[in-house]
């Protein structure tokens, strides 16, 4: 359960991508993969970030960590803002803050052993040497659900969910307190996909650990996070409790995502109102002030046109980036 402690804060954080153009050097164009967003997240809480693919959940994640220079914007982690820090001053925050990432393949060195994956950050921050090392690796492949003999393979000779446990083991071993986790299940089977939630759920409440959870299952977001974001073209359209979100969905795009959620019941689905979205997305290049859903809205208005709306609190705990829903 959440302590309702801010261990992250992030402020208008943006992150923009320059577009190379050979031809005319001096026109240089961005792509605002974010936007200016600002949520935070409690100790122990699991904040999910939801959107369709290319939104700019990945690279919030990424930006919060460091892994992408942020172009504006801070990042408190536990009061201390990240994007001021130096490339040593950055050492002790990162033992703090650990990301488990998508592909479970791409992100482990093929070259190197289980022990030289999950050993490096144990070595790289001091935690431990010699056979105390390589117990503390055999007690966090035991932690995710691999034995000792795993220790000498490559992670060619895995399966993908138990990449993703060495990936998580990797994660786990210099004892972080937040974890980022970008879409940790997408790439797996789904019948594998239940046992590392549920895994990811155990540790949490073993070691107090506090999750972002990035993802487009909204499903799984739903059973795994106590708050949820909803992400559209680099900006936060929605912000509430996981409950709250589902039962009453106020931003016109995140009706549109929950009313694609597939029911395993028949009678259910040919009630349920399916809400089909129209028009383009609008572009992410060099966007003007403007509502990012304008164009696929059925409630756009002038003002959504020419005004970015804000997220503004509609009820305790529940924001929503409207002009609509905001009068």
């Amino acid at each position: 359960m959440s302590e309702n402690i801010k261990l992250l804060e992030v402020n208008n954080l943006k992150k923009y991508f320059e577009i190379s153009n050979k031809l005319f050097k001096k026109n240089r164009s961005y792509l605002h993969a974010v936007d200016g967003i600002s949520f935070h997240i409690n100790k122990g809480e699991t904040f999910g970030l939801v959107g369709e693919s290319g939104c700019g959940k990945s690279t919030t994640g990424r930006s919060i960590i460091r892994l992408y220079e942020p172009t504006a914007g801070e990042i408190n982690f536990d009061g201390n803002d990240v994007t001021k820090l130096s490339e040593k001053e950055l050492i002790p925050f990162r033992k703090r803050m650990q990301m488990i990432f998508q592909d479970p393949y791409a992100s482990l060195n093929g070259r190197m052993t289980v022990t030289d994956i999950i050993g490096e950050g144990i070595e790289t921050h001091q935690i431990a040497q010699g056979k105390e090392k390589q117990e503390r690796i055999y007690e966090l492949l035991d932690t995710v659900g691999l034995k000792r003999e795993h220790a000498n393979r490559y992670p060619h000779e895995f399966s993908g969910g138990q990449r993703q446990r060495i990936g998580i083991a990797r994660a786990l071993a210099v004892e972080p307190e937040l974890i980022i986790c970008d879409e940790p299940i997408s790439a797996l089977d789904v019948s594998i996909q239940a046992q590392v939630v549920n895994m990811l759920e155990d540790l949490q409440e073993e070691k107090g650990l506090t999750y972002l959870f990035i993802a487009h299952d909204l499903s799984m977001v739903k059973h795994i996070s106590d708050r949820i974001g909803v992400m559209y073209l680099g900006q936060l359209m929605e912000v509430t409790t996981s409950k709250e979100l589902y039962k009453t969905p106020l931003h016109p795009y995140t009706q549109a995502l929950l009313s694609s959620i597939p029911i395993p019941d028949p009678i259910i689905t040919r009630k349920q109102k399916r809400i089909i979205l129209q028009g383009d997305v609008t572009s992410p290049i060099d966007p003007i002030p403007s509502c990012p859903f304008k164009m696929r809205c059925s409630l756009c208005e002038d003002i959504c046109k020419s005004i970015t709306p804000e997220l503004k609190e509609i009820t305790p705990g529940h924001f929503v980036a409207c002009h609509v829903v905001n009068r």
